[in-house]
């Protein structure tokens, strides 16, 4: 998860220049931070390896084999083999990307290419030991960073727009269109749009997918068949728990697209010694 840590405008320090450093991440949420981007790198690579055995994705209680609404597969198109994406009877061809991708030089049956998948070759024991390991160390990291922010009133703070921000919610959207970023005391403080979405994540998509992962646990279903009920069967879950986990793969793809556009070093400091460079307060005149 990305932890939007409140800003703390009594830690300060002046630099030559006029710009000023703000203490922005406490040493809780900087670990936790890195913890969770070693466990969601983990889980992602080595939840690609299981998803390679049973490449589908259905609905319900059971999987159809026959013809699952999703599905990632090869065939022959034109006497040349070809990979493909199905939904719900539709192929797309995905050749070299999905399904069909090279592996020593050679183009291999896979639903996610070796690279992506932990270990590269296929071995579901091993896929699954290492993603029940990093599950649950990112479990009792979530716990931790969620203690730390109802303690600090982080949450309440700094993940609830005000009524002021949300008057300004279009503002928002098209400075972000524009890559306009805030500087002096706009930067002390989230807009609408980074609280809503830290919300989002910290609140909605990343409970969704841990329970989606406990739902296809038969050990954890017996002990809350409550799970199975949640989300009207095992195969209802697993597809949950895929596309929850590709929701959060966009969001950290965006996150360091702005981490990067808005300043590498600054962001980067910050996340590693807790200090931002909020810079000066733009020329209203300019």
């Amino acid at each position: 998860m990305s932890h939007a840590e409140a800003l703390q405008p009594t830690s300060e320090a002046a630099r030559p220049g006029g710009d000023t450093l703000v203490k922005r991440h406490s040493a809780i949420v900087r670990l936790t931070h890195w913890v969770n981007v070693l466990c969601l790198t983990m889980l992602l690579m080595s939840g690609l390896q299981i998803f390679n055995a049973h490449p589908s994705l259905d609905f319900g209680k059971i999987s159809n084999f026959v013809d699952p609404p999703i599905a990632i597969g090869a065939d022959e198109a034109n006497g040349a083999p070809r990979g493909f994406v199905s939904l719900w009877g539709h192929k797309f061809n995905t050749t070299g990307v999905l399904a069909l991708s090279s592996l020593d030089g050679k183009p291999t049956e896979r639903a996610f290419p070796a690279w992506l998948t932990l270990p590269s070759y296929q071995d579901l024991g091993t896929g699954r030991a290492i993603h029940f390991v990093f599950a649950w160390l990112f479990v009792l990291n979530g716990l931790i960073y969620l203690i730390y922010g109802f303690a600090t009133r982080h949450f309440r703070r700094d993940f609830i727009p005000t009524v002021e921000q949300m008057r300004h919610f279009g503002g928002a959207i098209r400075d972000h269109i524009r890559l306009r970023f805030p500087k002096g005391e706009e930067a002390r403080r989230y807009n609408a749009i980074q609280k809503l979405t830290y919300f989002l994540v910290v609140f909605v998509m990343l409970p969704l997918l841990v329970l989606a992962g406990w739902t296809m646990s038969p050990g954890l279903d017996a002990a809350f068949p409550q799970l199975l009920d949640l989300f009207g069967g095992r195969q209802t879950a697993r597809s949950v728990h895929f596309f929850a986990a590709f929701g959060l793969v966009l969001f950290v793809i965006v996150h360091v697209a702005l981490v990067l556009l808005s300043g590498v070093f600054n962001n980067m400091r910050s996340m590693i010694t807790g200090w931002y460079d909020i810079g000066r307060e733009p020329d209203s005149h300019a």
